[in-house]
C-alpha cells in the first residue's frame, strides 16, 4: 500500500471531526491558567478507547498542540502563563496588550506557532523513518543503555539534581511492583490481586497530572487575576511580520532541534529561542517592551517541539517530554508499542500521526485566528466550576478503564503524591518517565545478562551501547558543571563590584 492509501482515513469526516475537537480542547484547556496540556492529554485518554488509534491518537495530539498554543492567550492577556512553555512570551506580550495591541500580539503568536509547528511536523515525517532504520539494529544491550539514558536526562533537567534523582528512582521502584518480567513472580503487591500487573497505567497519569493541579489549584482558589476583557484586530501589521521574520524561523529551528532531544521541553525551547532572538537583534534593548519579535521567536519555538518531541517517542519508544510521555500511554492502551519496529508492523499509524500533526496545525491557526476576539471570555470561566468538572472527569476517566475500584484507590493514591511532588520542588515528569521506561530497563537488561551469561562487559561493548552510556555521564554531569558555572560568573561579577 503506498502512503496516499494510508493517509485515507484522514479525510473521513469523523476523523476531521476528532482532530478539530481535540485541538480545540486543548486550545481551552491551555487558554485557561493551571490547566497544561499535559493534564488535558492525561484526562482525555479515556476517551479514546472506543476510537481506532488513528483517530484516537491525533485527537491526543491535537490537545498536545492546541494546549501548548493555548498558553499564549493568559499570558499576553492575564500576565500568567497558561503552561510553563508560555512563560517567555508575557516579557513582551503583556505589554503589547497594555499597549492596546493584544490582538495583534495573539495574531502573532498564532502565525509563530502554526509556522513553527509546520516546520517541525516536516521533520517528524523526515527523520522518524530514518532513525527507526537505525534502531532496527538496537538489542538488549542497546535498548538498555537508552533507556538509561532517557531516565537520567529528565532527572538532570529536573531543576535539581538530586531531587529528580529520586523522582526518577521512586519511579523506577514503582514501576517494580506486579509480576517479575522474566520469572513471572508477584513483587511487591502486599496482597493485594489488583496490583498483580502493577498499577493502572491511565488512573496513575490522571492522578499525577490531573488530580494533583485539582489539589494545587485549590490551595490558590481565593487568587483572582482580571483579564483584558477588549480584544480588537487579529494580523499583525506588515512591519512587525517583516522584523520578525529571522525570529520566528530562528525560533522554529530551535524548538524542532530541542523537542529532537529527549527531556527538553517547549519551556527549554521558548526561553533559549527568546534569549538567542534577542542575542541576535540589532535593538536587543526593544526586548521586554512588547516587541512582537520576541513573541514570535517564542511561540515558533514552544510550538515547533510539539511535532519534533514525537520524534524519539515513535522512533526510539524515548518520550521527548512530559506530554508525550503521556502520549505514549495511550499509545501502549490502543496495544502499540512506540518503538523502530512500530513503523514495520503498523506503518498505517504512523503515517497517520504524520498527517495527523499537519491537519492539527492547521486547525489551530483556523480556531486560533477566529477565536482572537473572545480569547478573554474565556478567561472569565469560574475557576469552582472547572475544578469540579475536572476531578469529576478524573473519577469517571480512571473507573472506565477496566471498572476496576482499585484504579480509583491508584488515581487517588498517584493525586496525592504528585500534588506533594509539585508542593516540595519534585519532579513529577521524572517519574512519569521513570514509570514508562523502568519496565524497559529492567527487562533488557535482565534478557541482555541472560544472553551474554551474565557478563557485564557485554553492555559496554557496542557502539550505539557506549554512545548512550557516554549521553547518560553527560546528561549527569552537565547540571552540575553548568551551576559550577553560574557559581564562578557570579563570584567574579561580585568581586568586579566590590573592586569598583
Amino acid at each position: 500500500m503506498d502512503t496516499f492509501t494510508y493517509l485515507a482515513p484522514l479525510m473521513d469526516f469523523e476523523v476531521l471531526w476528532t482532530i478539530a475537537l481535540g485541538t480545540l480542547g486543548g486550545l481551552i484547556i491551555g487558554a485557561l491558567p493551571g490547566l497544561t496540556a499535559t493534564m488535558g492529554v492525561a484526562l482525555l485518554i479515556p476517551l479514546t478507547f472506543s476510537m481506532t488509534p488513528v483517530m484516537g491518537l491525533n485527537m491526543l495530539i491535537g490537545i498536545y498542540i492546541g494546549g501548548i498554543y493555548g498558553g499564549c492567550v493568559s499570558s499576553i492577556l492575564l500576565r500568567t502563563p497558561g503552561t510553563p512553555a508560555s512563560a517567555a512570551t508575557v516579557l513582551d506580550g503583556y505589554p503589547m496588550a497594555q499597549a492596546g495591541k493584544a490582538g495583534q500580539a495573539l495574531g502573532m503568536a498564532t502565525i509563530a506557532s502554526t509556522i513553527g509547528g509546520l516546520i517541525a511536523a516536516v521533520c517528524l515525517a523526515t527523520l522518524a523513518p530514518q532513525l527507526a532504520d537505525i534502531a532496527l539494529e538496537f538489542g538488549a544491550p542497546e535498548y538498555f543503555a537508552l533507556a538509561l539514558f532517557g531516565l537520567t536526562i529528565i532527572a538532570s533537567l529536573s531543576g535539581d539534581l538530586v531531587k529528580g534523582a529520586i523522582s526518577g528512582l521512586l519511579g523506577i521502584l514503582i514501576s517494580c511492583v506486579g509480576a517479575d518480567p522474566i520469572s513471572g513472580v508477584l513483587r511487591y503487591t502486599f496482597g493485594i490481586s489488583g496490583f498483580a500487573s502493577g498499577f493502572a497505567f491511565t488512573p496513575a497519569l490522571i492522578g499525577l497530572f490531573a488530580l494533583s493541579e485539582v489539589f494545587t489549584q485549590l490551595e490558590r482558589m481565593g487568587t483572582k487575576e482580571k483579564p483584558i476583557t477588549h480584544v480588537s484586530g487579529r494580523w499583525p501589521r506588515m512591519a512587525d511580520m517583516k522584523e520578525s521574520a529571522s525570529a520566528l524561523i530562528r525560533g522554529s529551528i530551535i524548538g524542532t532541534f530541542i523537542g529532537i532531544v529527549p527531556g527538553t521541553g517547549s519551556g527549554t525551547a521558548s526561553w533559549i529561542s527568546y534569549n538567542e532572538a534577542r542575542r541576535a537583534s540589532k535593538t536587543p534593548e526593544k526586548f521586554g517592551t512588547g516587541y512582537a519579535p520576541g513573541i514570535a521567536a517564542t511561540e515558533s519555538a514552544n510550538n515547533a517541539v510539539c511535532a519534533s518531541a514525537l520524534i524519539p517517542l515513535l522512533a526510539l519508544g524515548i518520550p521527548g517530554d512530559v506530554v508525550t510521555a503521556v502520549l505514549m500511554g495511550g499509545l501502549m492502551i490502543q496495544g502499540l508499542a512506540p518503538g523502530p519496529m512500530l513503523f514495520q508492523t503498523n506503518p498505517d499509524v504512523i503515517i497517520g500521526i504524520f498527517g495527523g500533526t499537519f491537519i492539527a496545525t492547521i486547525f489551530m491557526f483556523i480556531f486560533g485566528m477566529a477565536l482572537i476576539p473572545v480569547f478573554s471570555k474565556i478567561l472569565m470561566i469560574p475557576r469552582k466550576m472547572l475544578t469540579i468538572s475536572i476531578v469529576i472527569f478524573c473519577f469517571i476517566g480512571s473507573f472506565s478503564i477496566n471498572l476496576n475500584p482499585v484504579d480509583l484507590y491508584t488515581m487517588v493514591g498517584f493525586g496525592v503524591l504528585g500534588w506533594g511532588m509539585q508542593k516540595f520542588g519534585y519532579s513529577q515528569a521524572a517519574l512519569c518517565i521513570a514509570l514508562i521506561l523502568g519496565p524497559m530497563m529492567e527487562a533488557n537488561l535482565r534478557r541482555g545478562l541472560l544472553q551474554s551469561g551474565d557478563d557485564v562487559i557485554a553492555f559496554a561493548s557496542g557502539p550505539i551501547t557506549l554512545l548512550f552510556l557516554g549521553l547518560t555521564v553527560l546528561s549527569l554531569a552537565w547540571p552540575i558543571i553548568s551551576q559550577a558555572r553560574e557559581k564562578a560568573r557570579i563570584s567574579k561579577a561580585n568581586t568586579q563590584e566590590r573592586s569598583k
